[in-house]
């Protein structure tokens, strides 16, 4: 089963989503700010890509948070901040066959998939 965790209106995720239809893979979406990943789930991404791939940088959430929240990403405390902060994510995380991937790249998502286009 696929999974794959974003925000709706998120550009990106909208050309994963539309991605993975064209190759008519079956995916379930899950909105983070509604559905927020819990504990569990949030340390095997953090597990499995590391904080730096995980840690959206570039976004307004991130330019936003106080400089105390940052600190507390910066030593290590990531999971409880994104709980409270579940847009911090880089999006879409995508979870399939057991496999984790942060962020959309076809050249990344072809393989995933066996697709040939």
């Amino acid at each position: 089963m696929t999974v794959m965790w974003g925000l709706k209106n998120c550009d990106t995720c909208r050309r994963a989503r539309r991605w993975l239809e064209t190759h008519e893979i079956a995916f379930t979406f899950h909105d983070v700010r509604e559905d927020i990943p819990d504990r569990n789930r949030l340390s095997r991404w953090l597990k499995a890509v590391g904080t730096d791939v995980l840690i959206n940088r570039r976004g307004t959430t991130w330019r936003n948070l106080p400089e105390s929240v940052k600190r507390k990403i910066e030593t290590g405390d990531v999971t409880p901040v994104l709980e409270q902060y579940p847009a911090l994510l880089k999006r879409p995380i995508l979870e399939h066959g057991g496999q984790i991937q942060a962020g959309f790249d076809p050249a990344i998502y072809k393989p995933l998939f066996g697709a040939s286009r």
